[in-house]
């Protein structure tokens, strides 16, 4: 099933963090990164912190929903992630955004991820990706979604490094 993670780092060596990421889900079983959106620089939300770097992998992935959002808070702890302060700064922030044309909502798990309409940090880089890709349980695509979502401080900045 197709599949798309919002990654994200504004803590320590940020491109390292990124290239962690696609090479820990491309090793892991059950999934395969078929494509990586360029490298946004974003500003932070929350309290004051460092800008962010933000992508989008696209993956094809045999896992169940909860199965993918465990692997994706494994990665997360193995780079150094801890869950102190909402929307504070994070070595690796991974969001499952969609999976395939499931809506999900079960504690702990919201597929679509319940902000991706507000964050253009993640609609950005998803656009490049799929802009006429349908929001599940919506009557809207991505790139309808950018269009409307809040401005934000965003620039590309390079290739994903994969």
């Amino acid at each position: 099933m197709r599949s798309y993670v919002a990654v994200g780092s504004n803590l320590g060596d940020r491109w390292a963090r990124l290239a962690l990421a696609a090479r820990a889900l491309r090793e892991a079983p059950g999934q395969a990164v078929l494509r990586a959106s360029r490298v946004w620089d974003t500003a932070p939300l929350g309290p004051p912190q460092p800008r962010y770097l933000n992508a989008v992998l696209e993956l094809e992935t045999t896992r169940t929903p909860r199965s993918l959002l465990d692997l994706l808070r494994e990665v997360e702890r193995v780079a150094g992630r801890t869950r102190d302060l909402r929307w504070g700064p994070r070595t690796l922030d991974l969001d499952l955004l969609l999976l395939g044309d499931l809506v999900v909502r079960a504690p702990g798990l919201t597929i679509p991820h319940p902000e991706l309409a507000r964050r253009r940090f993640v609609l950005a880089p998803l656009a490049e990706l799929r802009p006429d890709l349908p929001v599940p349980g919506t009557d809207s695509t991505v790139g309808r979604l950018l269009a409307e979502a809040p401005e934000l401080d965003i620039a590309p900045v390079g290739g994903y490094p994969l």
